[in-house]
């Protein structure tokens, strides 16, 4: 393995450390302890300088699935390298709204807007805030 992709391996479990602790919205449980996120759940490729988020709601419905977005997005807004695309989806059949919850979140203007919203902002700061865990 060459050195690049060593340190993208190292950049991939970096994030995957820094997210790890973000609270589901439902349940008094982080992402990983509800295996939402594993360190299989980011994809680095520096070529395409993109960086792929996916992540598993726990049900096929579930209803907090673009809040659990929102909250990654947030965490991660200031921490990865400006010249890196960020890409956060829903795993492949892991959601019955599987295309519209991504399309939310990766639309700019949506995801700023949502932030926007006071309940929901509140909602996502209590999920990378909480001192619960």
């Amino acid at each position: 393995m060459s050195k690049k992709a060593v340190d993208l391996l190292k950049f991939g479990i970096m994030l995957i450390h820094f997210v790890r602790d973000i609270r589901d919205p439902e349940h008094p449980y982080s992402l990983e302890q509800l295996s939402v996120l594993s360190e299989e759940s980011i994809t680095v490729d520096e070529k395409l300088g993109r960086i792929l988020i996916t992540f598993t709601p726990t049900i096929q419905h579930c209803s907090m699935a673009t809040v659990i977005g929102l909250c990654l997005r947030e965490k991660l807004k200031n921490h990865f390298p400006p010249h890196f695309k960020v890409d956060i989806k829903v795993a492949p059949g892991s959601h019955a709204d599987e295309e519209s919850v991504n399309k939310q979140l990766n639309d700019k203007e949506r995801v700023a807007a949502a932030m926007e919203n006071p309940n929901l902002r509140q909602l996502v700061d209590e999920c990378l805030y909480s001192s619960e865990l």
